[in-house]
């Protein structure tokens, strides 16, 4: 099971940070999810790449049973008991079953994956009829001075750490109908927030301390006078398999 080395890295060392400070999901697309999947009690869904659990407790809540699969060990230990179970593996080697899920969900993950062996392996777990929910909480630099101030100081480290906004994900879906939905809302961080927000993208997370923590300086620099707002757009896009 290949992971990339800045996710491994760091995503074992910012679970806390990732926890305090990746805003929820919001409400309005949680309730979409249910009624676009039908998630109620009796049905399975498995969660790939689940971090932390910030979808799968959701999810959870509505009374189906969430399988919860992670490769980080580090961060598979924070889901908690709201998994059904939580299982080491990738979305390129699930450890489930042929058509054992009744749907499946990606929370700001799909851009890490080999896309065709991922999407291979989601529709060899789904039930016919099944659906694949892929969710990311972007951040619209575009229309945001902050997020924008955010990209310029992070951009540096990169790396080639894959990205959701460079679209390259979308290649494993081409001949195959995506269906789009957007949620606006807005989170509101103090200086340490915003730092552990930021702190807890893999990339910088992954960096030495002496590069890592200046960073975070000039992060909490932009928002000296208290809370600020951090604006996001929470883009789902639904598959379903034949």
């Amino acid at each position: 099971m290949m992971v990339h080395q800045s996710a491994a890295t760091g995503f074992a060392r910012s679970v806390e940070a990732y926890e305090r400070a990746r805003p929820e999901y919001p409400p309005e697309a949680i309730a979409y999810l249910a009624s676009e999947l039908d998630l109620r009690p009796g049905r399975t869904v498995v969660d790939l790449a689940a971090g932390s659990g910030k979808l799968t407790r959701p999810l959870a809540a509505l009374g189906c049973e969430v399988i919860a699969v992670e490769p980080v060990a580090e961060m598979r230990a924070a889901i908690g008991p709201a998994a059904a179970q939580a299982l080491d593996g990738t979305a390129e080697a699930i450890p489930l079953p042929d058509d054992s899920a009744d749907a499946v969900t990606v929370g700001q993950a799909f851009h890490w994956f080999d896309g065709p062996k991922a999407l291979a392996e989601i529709e060899r777990v789904l039930r016919p009829g099944g659906a694949l929910a892929l969710v990311w909480n972007r951040r619209p630099t575009e229309s945001s001075a902050l997020h924008a101030a955010i990209s310029e100081i992070i951009a540096p480290y990169r790396g080639d750490a894959p990205a959701h906004a460079s679209g390259a994900w979308r290649e494993a879906f081409a001949g195959r109908d995506l269906v789009e939905q957007r949620f606006a809302f807005t989170q509101r961080l103090d200086a340490d927030g915003l730092a552990d927000r930021v702190g807890s993208t893999s990339f910088v997370a992954a960096l030495d301390d002496d590069v890592r923590e200046p960073l975070l300086e000039r992060v909490r620099a932009l928002a000296p006078d208290g809370p600020v707002d951090v604006p996001y757009e929470c883009e789902l896009h639904l598959w379903r398999s034949g």
